[in-house]
């Protein structure tokens, strides 16, 4: 017996199992606005100074040019990001 011949019949029981393994099920997508943030979409473009005003949701970040975060991904959580000119730039949920 030649040694393709043995190798081809070593792989035959990996190759059978392999049809056994269950397929993982696919995860939902969180929801991209789950800390609802389009709420406040009217304020991009505005002061920051105007979220002084503001009862803003528990756990937000207000990020100012040049602050240290986390790079941890909370689906839930809130950022308002400040632009370089005071103004808020960006808000989104994660």
């Amino acid at each position: 017996m030649t040694i393709s011949a043995k190798l081809a019949l070593a792989a035959l029981p990996l190759v059978a199992l392999t049809a056994c393994v269950q397929p993982q099920p696919v995860t939902p997508a969180p929801d991209a606005d789950a800390c609802n943030a389009s709420s406040l979409s009217g304020l991009v473009g505005q002061p920051s100074t105007v979220l002084k005003t503001m009862l803003l949701p528990a756990g937000t970040r207000v990020i100012n040019p040049g602050d240290a975060v986390t790079m941890d991904f909370r689906p839930d959580r809130m950022n308002i990001e400040i632009g370089t000119d005071g103004r808020i730039a960006k808000i989104g949920c994660y």
